[in-house]
Formats: structure tokens, sequence, C-alpha cells
């Protein structure tokens, strides 16, 4: 669903995935306690941290230039950046996030992102709206409802995208799927990789959508940087599909991270 009067086109918005720089932070030892839908095992901490180290390592050697930020013990989620805040080259926009235990970390992160961007805006409410809703493509974002984006919420954030020249449209996400992005992830600016929940989606028109390979829809959390698509090592048939369509596949551990319902999208905030 577009927001009619929010959006305009700019001209700047052309590569959803040509990033220059991210925002990371270090997991404390709490994050073995990470909210998680369906419970679970804990994660092993040593584990997620060297997948945490992985990550940062392949965004620097993709030629980013990485920031990390120290722990926060007090929130065992905070190494999720994306959830709290989204980044563009023209500001970033602070989030209510939809899990009252993270309200906490916006505070974290709110001199950060003002030291790193020109204009920083804020939602204020009385909506929620996490960063993993928010799918960017070439010309507008997809923001997804969930049981952490509501619709004041995600209405509420797409009049602040308006005011960084970004248009946005609302988007269901199907029951079952934790974030709009647990589903979908870009393989090139035209072309997204979804489960088959997702696949249909009416905000998908005009684009190519491949559905996930049968028992890899975990896959679908995948993460395009610059030309180099980042995707769980375990995703064996997703490899084999992505480099049948030509793109440079890196595959990451992701076995610790997921036991708290998370994927690589979440773990930094690119611009």
């Amino acid at each position: 669903m577009a927001i009619p009067g929010h959006c305009r086109y700019i001209a700047g918005m052309t590569s959803p995935y040509a990033f220059t720089h991210a925002l990371c932070r270090t997991p404390a030892p709490s994050a073995v306690h990470g909210i998680r839908a369906d419970g679970g095992p804990d994660p092993d901490f040593t584990g997620l941290a060297a997948e945490h180290a992985a990550y940062v390592a392949a965004l620097r050697d993709l030629g980013l230039t990485v920031e990390v930020l120290s722990p926060l013990d007090d929130f065992p989620d905070a190494l999720f950046t994306e959830d709290v805040a989204l980044t563009f080259p023209e500001g970033a926009i602070l989030l209510r996030p939809g899990a009252p235990t993270r309200a906490g970390e916006v505070a974290h992160i709110r001199q950060p992102l003002a030291a790193l961007h020109p204009r920083l805006l804020e939602m204020s409410g009385p909506g929620y709206a996490d960063g993993g809703d928010v799918l960017r493509l070439a010309d507008r974002v997809i923001i997804g409802l969930s049981s952490r984006t509501d619709h004041i919420g995600a209405e509420e954030l797409a009049v602040l995208l308006s005011e960084l020249g970004i248009r946005a449209e609302i988007a269901e996400t199907p029951p079952g799927v934790l974030h709009f992005k647990t589903g979908c992830g870009l393989i090139d600016e035209r072309t997204i990789l979804a489960v088959p929940a997702l696949a249909a989606c009416p905000e998908f028109a005009g684009l190519e959508v491949v559905t996930t390979p049968a028992d890899e829809e975990g896959a679908a959390n995948l993460l395009r940087i610059r030309d180099t698509v980042l995707v769980g090592d375990r995703w064996s048939a997703t490899h084999a599909l992505l480099a049948a369509r030509g793109v440079a596949v890196r595959p990451l551990p992701t076995t610790e991270i997921a036991h708290i319902d998370a994927g690589l999208s979440c773990m930094s905030l690119r611009w």
C-alpha cells in the first residue's frame, strides 16, 4: 500500500546496496538470552561472538568502513543494530522497537548516529517500527507490518522517510514470519529472494521474485553488499541458485545467531 502525499523519488537513491559505511555492535554475554519467538536452546556465546566477528570482517573485506560499538549487557539484542534505526546517505531515523525490552537501546545509538549523519530524525510514537521490517529497493522502501511494526508506526515512519526524500510503501508480513526481511532479501536491484509465503507480495510488482529452495527458507535473510551477496553457510541449494545467476556469493556462519531469531541483515546499519 503506497502512502499518498508522503513521497518523492530522489535521483540519488539508485542502488540499495552500494554501501560505504556500516555501524555494528559487539555482542554482550547476555546476548545468549536474546528474544526468540519459539523458545529453543540458547546459542553458544563463543560461537555467537565468532559469527559476529566473521560478519564484521566480511563487511570490511568488501570495502566498507565499519565502526563497532561497545557491547550493552543490559540489552541482550543490542547487537542487532538494524532494528533500532535506519540509515541512508541523506540521514538517519531512530525507530521505536516493537519489543518493549529493546526500547532502551535507542538512547545508546543516538549519539553515534548523530556523529555520522547530517540529519537525525526520530519516531515519536505511539506506533512501533523495527528496521528488520524495512526492505530497501532502488526507488523506494517497503515497510512490512508484523508483530514488531504496527500500522501507526509504519505510517509515521513513511512520513519521516519522505523528509529524507524516500518513497515508502506498506506491506503485510505473512503469519509466522517474524520480520518482513526474515522472509525476503535483494539478489540485485530488480530481483528478490523470498520465502513462498511472501512471494506473492503485491508490493513486489514489477520485480522478479525467486523463491527459496525447499527447506532453505532461512536463506531469505541474505544481504547484498556491493557486488557480493552474504548468505548463511548452511544453504547450499541457495548458493547454487545464486551462482547460476552469476552472483558472487560469500557464505557466512549463522548457526548460533539463528538461535535468537536473527540473520545477516540485522547485525549492521549500512549506508
